[in-house]
């Protein structure tokens, strides 16, 4: 692997005032792990497709007198060659590796993470929890990227743990495609507004599913005379999420503990509504309920867009559909498949908007890391190369 091919070390992360503290080892465990993520997605996922071409596609052919027909026929093809297997069971343990390391890094330091973030939290008005807000069956239902407890569980009082976590440990499975502070899809959907509808002034914007607030930290300092309204239902994201963005200096976000699909907001009180690889994370069934929810808070004229990977379509390859579909089996995505099949264009004409509004995108990862900036090589998280997949419609 040549120099090129390294991804940034960890020490290159952004750091502020709640980020978990790293020591000597932890530190060298999130390289190598970044490192190990970077050599599955580049050197050795690149042997499924030969594979597939060479050895399970012909065996199917031959066995079945056709082609394979689904994605889910070439995953019980597929699943049964030692190839793909040894690639699998890799990618996992990286997975579990990750949210070990990372885990283990804040839980020795959990009081003092709950500490320093009520530090920045206390007497704010812009971070309002709600401990009566009853967490969805469908998210209680998986620990999410393989992270016991997912993103609401709380361990100790005022946690914020599973934030920690996920902000130290983001940069090291995406092998720091996306940026100092995780948040190149914050930055890319700005960098296309502000080019494509450079006249567009919200006064009121929704981010619904921010986590910790990762991408909307971008959109607030990009539109600082907005009001900006972050929502999410995992507590111990708000919590650090707040306090992150109160030592960053960004004041116009107040973080809600709230439920996307199940509002208290006014109808037609917000210019714009956004969501950033969160659609996923949803059921069926809620994922319906929450574009209705949008289309009635979004004002006419007003703008919502959606960041996430590809949906499958009748264009894409199986093959490509087959290895996007890994997260939904291996790595505790259970609404990938679903959500990636659904016709975006039509769940938004169902939700209300008009047809001749709809827009689909493609925005490219904004990464301030040199290294990244320079190739536009294939990777596996976050979509498989640095373009995602925006949709939405201006309401009219």
């Amino acid at each position: 692997m040549t120099q090129n091919n390294l991804p940034p070390v960890w020490n290159r992360v952004e750091k502020h005032a709640v980020f978990p503290e790293a020591k000597h080892d932890e530190i060298a465990r999130y390289n190598f792990l970044a490192n190990l993520t970077r050599h599955l997605a580049t050197t050795v996922s690149p042997g499924n497709k030969i594979a597939y071409e060479k050895r399970v596609r012909p065996n199917f052919q031959k066995a079945q007198s056709r082609d394979f027909e689904t994605r889910e026929e070439v995953r019980e093809a597929m699943k049964n060659d030692p190839y793909y297997q040894a690639w699998s069971a890799l990618r996992r343990s990286a997975m579990e590796m990750r949210q070990q390391a990372g885990r283990s890094m804040v839980l020795r330091q959990a009081n003092q993470l709950a500490e320093k973030a009520q530090r920045l939290n206390q007497g704010k008005d812009t971070l309002k929890l709600n401990p009566d807000l009853e967490i969805p069956h469908y998210i209680q239902a998986v620990d999410h990227h393989c992270m016991p407890g997912s993103y609401y569980t709380e361990l100790i009082e005022k946690d914020v743990t599973s934030a920690a976590n996920y902000d130290s440990g983001i940069f090291v499975t995406t092998a720091g495609l996306l940026g100092r502070m995780s948040d190149a899809g914050g930055k890319a959907i700005v960098q296309w507004l502000k080019k494509d509808s450079p006249k567009f002034q919200p006064k009121r914007i929704l981010d619904i599913g921010c986590g910790l607030g990762h991408n909307v930290i971008p959109i607030a300092q990009a539109y600082p005379d907005a009001e900006v309204i972050a929502i999410d239902i995992a507590a111990p994201m708000l919590r650090y999420g707040h306090a992150r963005a109160q030592d960053l200096g960004i004041k116009n976000v107040t973080f809600i503990q709230m439920d996307g699909a199940n509002t208290e907001f006014a109808d037609e009180s917000f210019d714009w509504i956004q969501t950033t690889m969160f659609l996923h994370e949803t059921s069926n069934k809620t994922l319906h309920r929450i574009m209705e929810e949008i289309y009635r808070l979004l004002q006419f004229g007003g703008l919502t867009l959606h960041i996430e990977q590809p949906q499958y379509t009748k264009n894409m390859d199986l093959y490509e559909q087959f290895i996007r579909d890994w997260d939904a089996y291996y790595n505790n995505e259970p609404f990938w498949s679903k959500m990636h099949d659904i016709d975006v264009k039509k769940l938004m004409i169902q939700a209300g908007f008009p047809e001749d509004a709809f827009i689909q995108i493609g925005v490219k990862a904004v990464n301030d890391l040199e290294e990244n900036q320079k190739t536009d090589e294939i990777v596996e998280d976050y979509g498989r190369s640095p373009v995602w997949n925006a949709f939405g419609v201006w309401k009219s």
